[in-house]
């Protein structure tokens, strides 16, 4: 039986953000992309809205058999590139807010989990990649930026590249796998990602906001050759803290558990000022193009 435009509509705008639109067509690797960004930090999840009549005439046209094999390579996406990209650093951010304790984390927690959400993005839609040389391009490029909290850019940057040597089309195939089965694979995928950063969110929130201002820090820093692009990356970090300055008139700021977050504020605010009493004393240096 095919599958419904209006349910397939019906099931974005609802669940959308969850893939739930994504586990009724059978897109299980987009499915679970979205279940992890929260559909594509959200942007993504607006965008495809006119991507879902094609998402089902392609699943439709796969049930009835009308799919033949693919031969040809596929095109390089730059949309996709950018894609592996930020959710290869963004699967990076989350190892290392919950597996940096682990002895050995830039030689094998790190790379494993950038070239995870790499692979994850060439799995989704029609396009596959080769995951062992994806892997081991990661374990490769690890060990020259070892302890470095920018480790993350080139680590994705290099998987990414690999991936996209390797792309190609996912053969044609009608099996349909039990809902429950794939619902299984699904939160068991789901809750090894999510488990490591709920566990050092709620137990060690001390230790998980050292290792966020260390990467904002890292970036900031590397970013600081682009001061627009800087300016704008400070900015959109800080707005969080503004606005609840805003709505609250400054309450509850003495919290707690607050202040241990008011640090991210802080140390990007130190970076700021920082950067101010520099312009004092060499105004060309961070002055826009």
């Amino acid at each position: 039986m095919g599958k419904s435009l209006l349910m397939t509509y019906v099931l974005w705008a609802l669940g959308g953000p969850f893939g739930l639109h994504h586990i009724y067509l059978g897109r299980d690797s987009h499915a679970l992309l979205w279940m992890l960004t929260f559909g594509g930090f959200g942007i993504s999840w607006i965008w495809e809205f006119w991507y879902i009549p094609g998402f089902v005439a392609q699943v439709n046209r796969c049930q009835d058999g009308k799919v033949q094999p693919k031969e040809s390579e596929p095109t390089i996406s730059a949309v996709r590139f950018f894609g592996q990209m930020s959710v290869g650093i963004y699967f990076g951010i989350v190892a290392v807010i919950g597996l940096s304790f682990l002895s050995s984390f830039y030689i094998v927690a790190l790379p494993l989990a950038i070239g995870l959400g790499v692979h994850l993005v060439a799995n989704v839609g029609e396009q596959t990649s080769d995951l062992k040389n994806t892997l081991l391009a990661a374990f490769l490029t690890a060990p020259i930026f070892y302890g470095r909290a920018i480790a993350m850019l080139p680590i994705s940057i290099t998987t990414s590249m690999t991936s996209q040597q390797n792309r190609r089309y996912k053969p044609p195939s009608r099996d349909c796998e039990p809902l429950s089965l794939r619902l299984y694979r699904l939160g068991l995928a789901y809750l090894t990602f999510s488990a490591p950063v709920a566990y050092s969110i709620i137990y060690n929130t001390t230790a998980t906001i050292t290792y966020m201002a260390e990467g904002i820090g890292s970036l900031l820093d590397w970013l600081s050759i682009f001061p627009s692009i800087s300016r704008l990356l400070e900015s959109i970090l800080l707005l969080p803290y503004h606005i609840w300055k805003v709505v609250t008139g400054g309450v509850g700021l003495g919290a707690t558990y607050f202040r241990e977050w008011e640090k991210i504020y802080e140390f990007v605010n130190s970076f700021q000022s920082e950067k101010q009493a520099m312009a004092y004393k060499d105004p060309q240096l961070f002055s826009g193009p």
